[in-house]
Parts: C-alpha cells; structure tokens; sequence
C-alpha cells in the first residue's frame, strides 16, 4: 500500500494524517515531545508501526505549521514537500465538515481566521487569545499547567462568581440578549472566587473572544457556517459557549469529527489536489 503523509509540525505536539495515493484515509494520530523535530519523526515512526507499514511504501510528506520551516531535507530519504499552514487550514477544514464554502477557525495557541471556498482559501486574520491564553492564565491564576487539568478544575467551577451578566447590572428587558449574556468578563470577581471559578472564566472569556470575531467575519460575507478546529476544541465547555452564540446571532458553529486533526488533513490532501491542478 502507497500512503501520502500529512503532517502539521508544531512546537511539541505533531499531528500525523495518512492517506492511500487513492484518496482513502488510513490513520490519524499525534504524538507530544521536548522539540518539533523529535516531534514529527515520532510521528512518523508511530505511523508506520501502528498500520503495519514500512518507509518504502510513503510516497510522499507534506509538512506544515510552525514547525515545518525546520525540516531542510526529505525525512528518510522520503520525497518531503511543504504547504502554507492556511491553506491546510482551509482544506482540512471543508473536508472534515463536509462543507464547501466556510469560515475555518483553527484555534491553536494563538487563533486563525481562515475563509475557505469555491473561490480559493485566504487567511482573513488572527488573534493572540488561544490556547497559549487557557494555559497561561490558569497556570498563574490557578496553577492549572495542562489542558487536562485546566478541564477537569474548570468542571468544578461557577461563572456567576466571576463574570458580569446582564441580569446582574438590569432588570429590563435589552433586545436580542438573553440576562445571562455576558456583560464584562471578570467584571464581578467575588471574595470567594475559587481557582475552579477563575478557570472556568478564563475559558469563557477566550471562546467568547474567538466566536464573536467570528460572528463580525460572517457579518460581512454570504458564509454562515464556521468550522471550529484545534485544540481547544477538545474542551467540553466549547460546545456550550459556541451553541449560546449560535442562538444570538444566527452562525452555525461545527466541531466536526477529529478537528484537532484538520491542519494536517489538509497538508495530505494538498498533494492530491495540486494533483488535480497540474
């Protein structure tokens, strides 16, 4: 069996998506080490035991994310090609959704914005609140150091405690917002605050920030649909925060199955479609 590899490189964590040259897909995974080299040869080595295969029958690596620019030769003798981190973006994402026209937002340590469609794939912007955010605020505030626990401290905790809501500041009726919207993140912070309280906050406040600069994308385009991938995906509450803004402003917001695998989807299905294009 020929597989083409697509492999999003990033500073400790690779992902590793691999398709037979007939457009099947055969096995995603990721691994985690102290530097994106040892990272993506991991990967590469874990793929190959786990479906039975041998660095013969690769016939091709695409490599992209911030990792990738680290790579100066083909791996193992491996034709080794690279491609724009966004345009990953936007392919993996429309392939995953099933989508063919979306705003795909890839929220890593830091958030882009990626429009994705019939005519092409342009990077729209980004923001500095992400991932990088979560983990940086909860290990100050609450010494939360891993995603894992920044999940499990956050299960625990009560926005009301922490967050300013409407409900909070009037006692009106306001056109289009519910009372439990959101009015100040972090504007009510009482005494007994506790650091599952400030996890969840923090949370709030970085899914909030992303999904309403996603409602301002979609305020100047014919595009509804917004197609969530990333990391921070993996985070139950998401869903949660994404469905209440769904229901305020009419963006349908996907979480499609294995999002955090959509960057390296896309760097794997590039080769088929510059296949297409020559």
């Amino acid at each position: 069996m020929s597989v083409v590899i697509g492999i999003d490189v990033g500073g400790s964590t690779t992902k590793i998506v691999g398709y037979t040259d007939g457009g099947k897909l055969v096995s995603m995974l990721k691994v985690e080490a102290a530097d994106p080299l040892t990272s993506a040869y991991g990967a590469l080595g874990k793929f190959v035991n786990e479906n039975g295969l041998s660095l013969s029958d690769v016939k091709q690596i695409i490599l992209t994310g911030v990792g990738s620019s680290l790579f100066k030769k083909d791996v193992y003798g491996i034709p080794t090609a690279a491609v724009d981190e966004f345009e990953a973006i936007g392919l993996g994402g429309l392939a995953l959704s099933g989508k063919k026209e979306g705003l795909i937002v890839s929220m890593g340590t830091g958030t882009a914005f990626v429009r994705a469609g019939q005519d092409g794939i342009r990077h729209i912007g980004g923001s500095g609140v992400g991932g990088g955010t979560v983990l940086g605020l909860c290990g100050k505030l609450c010494g939360a150091t891993s995603f894992k626990t920044v999940v499990e401290m956050a299960e625990g905790g009560a926005l009301d405690r922490v967050d300013l809501n409407i409900q909070d500041i009037s006692k009106g009726v306001i056109s289009t917002l519910t009372p439990d919207t959101t009015a100040s993140n972090f504007g009510k912070m009482e005494d007994g605050a506790t650091h599952e309280d400030l996890t969840i906050g923090v949370l709030n406040m970085v899914f909030q920030t992303i999904g309403m600069m996603a409602v301002f994308a979609c305020r100047n385009d014919s595009v509804k649909d917004v197609v969530l991938t990333g990391t921070l995906t993996l985070v139950p509450f998401a869903k949660k925060v994404f469905q209440a803004l769904h229901k305020m402003h009419g963006v349908n917001f996907i979480i499609p199955k294995n999002a955090i695998y959509a960057t390296a989807t896309g760097a794997a299905l590039s080769y088929f479609k510059r296949g297409q294009t020559k």
